[in-house]
Order: structure tokens, then sequence, then C-alpha cells
């Protein structure tokens, strides 16, 4: 292990020191890279936004916008991060501007200029990181044409939906920057206005060369340590010998931690670039998700091959954060609106549990115990997680919140029901719910009364009032537990609608 250290914006600068809790945006402000701003402290509103070099899917690095107020500077060790202030700097190296001009911008920053798509600026660097992510997207351009003037708002008229321009541009990529002045066209039209990065741009060139390897860390300062070992194996003896130590992934959990309740860990020990667990392997009878995999490296390498789950990932928060959240970290806090669990239980998923007498598998129905509780020993890790195939052909998620997207559910749903062609017979049913009981729950009841019965109004009309009564749903800011109780029933009248549709439609 050496000193901790990290390239910002093509130059690298100790770490030291920084406590050990300093997040990436405050160590970027102190050292008077401001673009970088701090709105909401809790990854919801973007501002915070920096593009960090990580393994890719489709050329060697990507690079991926992450919120800056939640990831601990110390875990960004041997990194390469770009603020907004370096992205012009560093994507127009090979052509100097002359003397007295004007800085050149960057194609990003340009289309938001001329499209106004800035006002008070507050936000802006974030939406800009955002965006620059998107823009470097290896397969964008290949999902569209090469770029193209949509300042009508005429995007859908070339085939595209609402939320992807011709250029291939992904508005997803901006769910987590929240912009409270300017309005979201001019945003918009500059996103679907980009084209193809030049092939002179170095940052678009950096992509063809291999990421950083993770660094086995050891940072100490000021009363707290920051570790990331450098295995499996290594990481399992620590936690053995340090059972106070804190496990963070993402860290979209802990930093907000950090941020808001002023939490101060002696022990900090960071699996998320473990290479035992990132790993995606497919199994005769099952795939294998690293539980360190980000949500974002996940939906990308499946590609739409477990639907249930891609039905899920839109929904999950904002690309910012499925960019650092894991599906091993959504798990191990043991929450019960979390938005993966549910999910899972559906899935029939089971954990790969690892300790240092070896690892077991525990079906995740058999995981939680109680709120924020599990069958999970301190000096075990969540290695992965194992959804058995075949699946059930006909599957939804339902997440009921007050926001389309980035908002925590009042009620999320999932099904996975195999329904026989011939008979219209529900063969299996498997239902699981969060948001209506101390920790995410199949929903047994409802199962039970869906199985060997044929998928009818009938039958389901009277498995909806069962799942209505399934859990304990509470009365809270984000919903009443009579909502809750209702929309259960709702969620399953509403596959059967979508179903009966399909069938009639196809």
């Amino acid at each position: 292990m050496t000193e901790a250290r990290i390239t910002v914006n093509g130059r690298e600068a100790p770490i030291a020191p920084a406590p050990a809790h300093t997040t990436v945006l405050d160590f970027l402000r102190e050292r008077g890279l401001t673009g970088t701003k701090e709105g909401c402290a809790e990854g919801e509103c973007g501002a915070c936004s920096v593009l960090v070099a990580r393994p890719g899917v489709h050329k060697p690095t990507d690079w991926v916008a992450v919120n800056a107020c939640l990831v601990p500077v110390a875990a960004l060790d041997g990194q390469e991060v770009v603020t907004a202030e370096g992205l012009a700097t560093l994507a127009t190296a090979d052509a100097p501007d002359a003397p007295g001009a004007p800085p050149t911008l960057h194609p990003v920053q340009e289309e938001m200029a001329v499209r106004g798509g800035s006002q008070c600026g507050y936000c802006t660097p974030g939406f800009i990181c955002s965006m620059a992510s998107e823009y470097y997207r290896p397969d964008r351009c290949a999902h569209g044409a090469e770029g193209g003037d949509t300042a009508g708002g005429h995007a859908a008229a070339d085939g595209q939906d609402a939320e992807h321009g011709p250029n291939g541009f992904d508005l997803h990529a901006l769910s987590g920057n929240l912009c409270r002045c300017t309005g979201y066209r001019p945003i918009r039209d500059a996103a679907f206005a980009v084209g193809e990065p030049a092939a002179d741009d170095p940052l678009a060139r950096r992509r063809d060369q291999a990421a950083p390897e993770p660094a086995a860390t050891r940072y100490t300062q000021d009363g707290g340590t920051f570790l990331r070992p450098g295995s499996l194996a290594e990481a399992l003896r620590v936690l053995r010998g340090t059972p106070e130590a804190v496990v963070v992934s993402g860290g979209t959990d802990y930093g907000v931690e950090v941020n808001i309740r002023s939490r101060r860990e002696s022990w900090v020990v960071a699996v998320d670039r473990l290479p035992e667990l990132r790993e995606l392997r497919r199994e005769s009878d099952h795939i294998e998700l690293g539980a360190a995999l980000t949500l974002t490296d996940i939906e990308r390498r499946l590609d739409g091959e477990v639907p249930l789950l891609a039905a899920l990932f839109p929904q999950f928060a904002s690309r910012l954060i499925r960019n650092s959240a894991t599906l091993g970290g959504n798990l191990g806090t043991g929450s019960p609106i979390g938005d993966s669990p549910p999910v899972l239980l559906a899935l029939e998923a089971s954990l790969v549990l690892a300790g240092v007498e070896g690892e077991r598998v525990v079906p995740l129905a058999e995981y939680f115990t109680g709120y924020r509780q599990s069958v999970r020993r301190p000096d075990e890790l969540i290695r992965a997680v194992r959804v058995p195939l075949p699946q059930s052909p006909v599957t939804a998620f339902h997440k009921i919140a007050k926001r389309r997207f980035d908002d925590i559910s009042s009620v999320a749903v999932a099904f996975a029901l195999d329904i026989d062609a011939e008979e219209g017979v529900v063969r299996k049913a498997r239902i699981g719910l969060g948001g209506v009981a101390a920790t995410p729950i199949r929903a047994l009841a409802t199962e039970a009364a869906l199985e060997g019965r044929p998928w009818t109004a009938e039958t389901v009309e009277a498995a909806a009032r069962e799942l209505r009564g399934e859990g304990t749903p509470m009365d809270d800011h984000r919903a009443s537990a009579l909502y809750r109780s209702a929309m259960l029933g709702q969620s399953l009248l509403k596959l059967y609608a979508q179903t009966t549709t399909e069938a009639v439609s196809s």
C-alpha cells in the first residue's frame, strides 16, 4: 500500500490530510474546484455530479457520473476524476486556444449554452457531468442518428420515444439532476443535439485504455480508518478481527448518514472493488450476480435477459445512484422499503454469504429476520445473488411513489407468474412486497389463492382481496396504511388488465 492519491482533471494529488470521512465533494471544493456543488447532500439533486473512469461494458473504460457528495475520497485512491472545470481542458487538450481567446467549451457545455440550458448556474455543472457521461457512452450513437437538431421537441417523430433522442441520448442519464430554475426543455434540447465525440477527443480516446485498477488502501486520518482490502479473503479476516467495522459498497446509503447525521466511524471497510464480488456468471440453472456490481453494470451486462430486473432498474432511484449502488448494499442495509428485495423475492433468489470458514447459500425469503436485521453474521459478506432458471414468463414490477422517478417507494410489488398457455391456469405464483412490513416479504396467502386456479377476473379479484390483507402496513409521511393496502390489491388488478390486453392484442 502506498500513499493514497487521486487524479483530478489529469493532475495527481495526495488525499492527505483530509479526514477519513471526507467526501469527494468536500475534497474538490477545498482545492478550489467549486463548480461541484452541494445541494441536498443525499444524492437526490445531482449538483455534485463528477465523472469517474470505471471498467466499461463495451470499451475498456467508461466515464461514469457519480454523486461526489456520497463517495469517500479515500474510495477513489488511485482513480481518475473529471469535474465540470476539467471537461473542456481535457477534451480540447490537442487544440489549445489562441492567446487572448476565450476557452473552448466542451461540446456538451456548448449545447447547454446556446440552447439556454442554464440560468442561475448552480445545478449546471452537475447536469454537464451527467450529460457528458451519456455523451461518452460507447453504444449511444449506435442507437440513433448522429446528432441532429431537435430543439423543436420532435424526437418522437424520428422513431424515438420522448425520453430518447435521435442521437441515442437517454434522458434517464439526467434523472438524478434536479433543475430548479431553467426548466427541462432547453436541457433536453441540448442533450438531443450533441453528436459523436470527435476522433481526437482525449476523453473519448481514454475509453480505449484500461480503467485504473482498484488500489489496496489503508488510509488513517483524524481517528478514522478507511480500508480497501486487496482480496475477499483479506476482507473477511479484517471483519473477523474488527467486528465494529462498517462495510461500505456503493456508499449511497452510508454517505447520507455521514452528511446528514454526521456519522463518523473508526473503521470503514470498502468492498465495492473486490474482484470476487464483481463477477456475473451464467450457469445452467441460475445466473449469479456479484454483490458489488453496480446496478448499471448489471443492467447493461444482462441487457434485458431477466425482464423483472429490467423493469426494476429504471425505477430504482436515478442513474447517478445506480452508477454506484449495488445489490449487496441494498440487501445488506435490510431496509423494508428497498426496491430490489421485492423483485428478488419474486425471482426466488438466494444469497451467497461468505465467511472465513467458507460459504453458505441462504434463500432470500429466509434472509430477513426483523427490521434491518438478517441472518448474516457481522463477519460475513454477501458475495453474490443467485437468480434461478428458468424464469417465470409473466413478470411485472409496480412501484407506487410520489414521483415517477428518483423517489422512495410507498409500496413496491413484484410479480413472477407461470400461467399455462393452453389451459389458462396459474401453475406458479411468486409475489414480493416492500413497504408493508418490517421486512420485505412474500405474499404467501395471495400466491396460494392464485396457484392451481384459472387466470380469470374472478380468480384475480379474490386474490386481490387477499393481497390487500398481506403484511402490516403503517401510516407515515409517505402514505397511510389504508392507501398501502388498497395499492396492493390494485396492483394485481393492474397486472391482470395488462396481461389480458396483451393477449388480445397479440
